[in-house]
């Protein structure tokens, strides 16, 4: 099974009282990373989220957003510094005594001094927060999944397309390869005849083409690109995280096809070869995107 790393899952839960709204989307990531942005009174419920998320989520990076709407979900609180006001209010008392001022302060005015008074919000302990928080990031983290399993059957036609040119051109160029060095053959002795203007000494000659189609021979090359291919198709079918894997495999594919553009002194095979890379380089941005 093939699944993207791209998604967008949303859920909303309510109990009449209060609504709690879990938006996540997801990209490519190397591992799997989970950022979660919500009020700051629900921070001790993100352990909780990114635990519910891991369950289905194995690799990329999701990015989570809570919003919670209606009254009563968090208490607030006022908090007096009551020893900063003593010293504002000495400070004041001392002022008038030393400029000798009438002016007296009132109990409203200290409280509205700066830093006297603030007004907290206390962290949800609620329970029916906690469900409806938790229940929510469940049901849009499965959205998420569906649709990373929507995108990945996407990608998996894309990339079973471009196997499929890879495979007709190793089998291409496994046709063309035996003839690679008969044509040789007849070319250096072509050559010889053309400077020598007479016999040409059989063995020179074969020992001369024997050398250049061991230089030159790519079964060994095609032998593996064609076990890599084998391999990533039944990689394609396991049900764990498979981005890594696939990504190696394309580059070990990436390595055998250069190889043989090094070798093989044909034209027809660097045209294979070309065909081959252009279509790997379309897997390797595919697999880029699998999780």
């Amino acid at each position: 099974m093939v699944y993207s790393m791209t998604g967008f899952g949303r859920s909303k839960k309510t109990n009449g009282l209060i609504g709690v709204t879990v938006e996540m989307k997801s990209v490519n990531h190397r591992f799997c990373e989970i950022s979660v942005r919500m009020p700051r009174q629900l921070l001790i419920f993100e352990d909780k989220i990114k635990k519910v998320i891991t369950e289905y989520i194995k690799r990329g990076r999701v990015e989570v957003f809570v919003t919670v709407e209606g009254e009563g979900w968090t208490k607030r609180k006022l908090q007096v510094d009551w020893q900063l006001m003593s010293d504002y209010y000495e400070q004041i008392k001392k002022a008038s005594d030393r400029f000798a001022l009438q002016d007296s302060i009132t109990l409203a005015q200290l409280f509205q001094l700066e830093g006297v008074t603030e007004v907290v919000e206390e962290e949800a302990e609620n329970q029916e927060i906690e469900h409806l928080l938790l229940s929510a990031a469940d049901e849009a983290v499965v959205q998420l999944k569906a649709m990373r399993q929507q995108e990945g059957k996407a990608l998996l036609c894309d990339i079973e397309e471009q196997l499929a040119i890879v495979r007709q051109c190793v089998q291409m160029v496994e046709q063309l390869a035996p003839e690679v060095a008969e044509q040789y053959r007849e070319r250096l002795m072509r050559r010889i005849k053309e400077f020598v203007q007479g016999e040409v000494e059989e063995t020179r000659l074969l020992t001369e083409v024997a050398i250049f189609a061991e230089k030159a021979d790519i079964n060994e090359e095609l032998k593996r690109i064609r076990s890599h291919i084998e391999q990533f198709v039944r990689t394609l079918q396991h049900t764990e995280p498979i981005g890594r894997k696939l990504d190696f495999l394309v580059q070990e594919l990436n390595r055998e096809v250069n190889t043989i553009g090094s070798k093989a002194n044909d034209s027809r095979i660097a045209l294979q070869v070309v065909e081959m890379k252009s279509a790997l380089e379309k897997v390797k941005e595919q697999v880029q995107n699998v999780e």
